[in-house]
């Protein structure tokens, strides 16, 4: 019996796998981390055969915990970190270099010299993104650039690229023996390489990047037949039939699958996705147009989005580099010893300020610093930190969708941090509503892989499997809300042109 979906999600401290039945509830978990490594300032990398390594014993032990072999699933989804990168010679499937993570901004230099010409926003109309170190095309193009042998190799048709659920894809249906090369509409979307409206690789763009096309993976829909495990793989013969990039299946897992319906998810960093429908709608303020799915056929669905780069990874930079705190889940009791900020505002721009300023020159600032504030005020501004942001891109998506958030569903580690999930609530003005099952990256990959193969009947099906856990409605008045905010923006204003020529990256 196919009782249960198989997801695996790739993210970018981690990798998991998890075996869902079909009422979306987890069975079992695997899950290992992998080494974040850090060459230079501004320099974050991956082993892409570390997290290839970690990816199948994920999947023992999901499979072990629930007592069950590849013969109970139906299908397998994969999620995954979006704009990290992988350069892989196709002949001997060994990484050129180690995976170039989102988050790194080792590229300003290209996206400086391109944005010379026309600005930040000068592709925007094709890819729905502004020109920023976090997409994956500057980052292939310095791997070109700056890798030994890699533009010949390339230039002979050696080499392949993919963000980590293509090379995830490769290595599970065979690897150097007949490994599909490929990746969905959302990923592809991710790229800076993807032409919005034809959902196929824009040649323009791959020119201006010094891309050549033999690199790039075929583009299909989230929800099909990709192709089957090979090898020794403890999932062989089983299909690979969901691909969604890891905000777009949190959304996805939310069941917001309508216009308007929009999540929060708390990881390393914060991603704010609202569904526009099957329109393509370009923001004013800051935001990035992106795919949100394609289920087969059907046309895809787009989506606004705003990214923030670093949240849930400033609570393990206390813990790994300040040593604040022994263990992430220390922080709320922490933060729970004192009732305020005590005037410390902490503005975390470590890799630039995301949406929706996109300023690449932004540095970390603690500011508002007296001799009473203690560790525990900056631990409760550390917290504070991810609710502003939050509140900066949902303000962002009133302004372009004109549909105003009446309620944010949220997910992702951190949403199960009560005293964040309340100051959330809080600076909002509006409920904050976590469902019952809070893996809901994962479930959202499963549920792709689930719909391609009958599993699941349809949407409407998914949407009757969401279940409220949690709800926080804001207590604060609007008056100490707007005085918060206040100083907030003063304090972002604190962290523009840090970077110069005299300054590390």
């Amino acid at each position: 019996m196919n009782d249960y979906i198989i997801a695996i999600d790739q993210g970018t401290t981690s990798t998991r796998a998890i075996v869902f039945d079909k009422a979306g509830t987890i069975v079992s978990t695997g899950q290992l981390t992998h080494t974040q490594i850090f060459p230079r300032p501004g320099w974050v990398e991956h082993d892409p055969l570390e997290i290839w390594a970690n990816t199948r014993e994920a999947i023992g032990l999901a499979l072990g915990r629930a007592n069950i072999t590849r013969h109970s699933i139906a299908a397998v989804g994969i999620t995954n970190q979006r704009e990290t990168t992988v350069v892989w010679n196709k002949n001997t499937g060994i990484p050129v270099c180690n995976a170039i993570v989102w988050q790194d901004t080792r590229t300003q230099p290209i996206i400086d010299r391109l944005a010379a010409d026309g600005g930040v926003n000068r592709f925007a109309a094709i890819v729905g993104l502004p020109l920023a170190t976090y997409f994956s095309a500057s980052k292939i193009s310095w791997i070109l650039e700056n890798i030994e042998g890699a533009r010949q190799a390339a230039e002979d048709g050696d080499l392949l690229f993919g963000t980590v659920d293509t090379w995830i894809l490769w290595n599970l249906t065979g690897g150097i023996h007949g490994g599909v090369h490929a990746t969905d509409v959302t990923n592809a979307s991710r790229t800076f390489l993807l032409d919005l409206k034809t959902l196929t690789w824009c040649q323009d763009l791959l020119d201006v990047f010094g891309v050549p096309r033999s690199m790039m993976p075929e583009v299909r829909s989230s929800s099909e037949v990709f192709g089957h495990a090979e090898g020794h793989s403890l999932l062989r013969e089983s299909a690979i039939t969901g691909i969604l990039g890891d905000q777009q299946a949190a959304t996805f897992g939310q069941a917001a699958f309508s216009a308007g319906e929009a999540k929060n998810t708390y990881g390393t960093g914060n991603f704010i996705i609202v569904n526009t429908g099957t329109e393509i709608v370009n923001s004013n303020n800051g935001l990035i147009t992106t795919i949100g799915y394609k289920l087969g056929n059907a046309p895809a669905h787009y989506a606004l989005e705003g990214s923030i780069a670093i949240t849930g990874s400033l609570v393990q930079w206390l813990r790994d580099n300040l040593g604040l705190i022994s263990s992430t889940d220390q922080i709320e009791p922490l933060a729970r010893t004192v009732d305020d900020n005590g005037g410390a505002y902490f503005v975390p721009a470590f890799s630039g300020l995301f949406a929706p300023y996109w300023r690449s020159d932004a540095r970390g600032a603690l500011v508002g610093l007296t001799r009473y504030v203690t560790k525990a005020h900056i631990a409760r501004a550390t917290l504070e930190s991810i609710a502003y942001q939050s509140r900066e891109v949902i303000d962002a998506v009133n302004a372009d969708f004109r549909v105003p958030l009446t309620e944010l569903k949220v997910d992702g580690g951190a949403s199960s941090d009560e005293l964040l999930m309340q100051f959330q609530a809080d600076i909002l003005g509006v409920p904050v509503i976590r469902p019952v099952v809070t893996e809901t990256t994962a479930l959202g990959a499963a549920y792709a892989a689930g719909l391609a193969v009958g599993f699941w009947s349809g949407l409407d099906e998914l949407r009757d499997n969401w279940r409220e856990g949690r709800r926080w409605v804001p207590r604060l008045d609007s008056q100490e809300r707007e005085r918060l905010l206040r100083n907030w923006r003063k304090a972002v204003t604190k962290s523009f042109d840090w970077v110069d020529g005299d300054v590390l990256a």
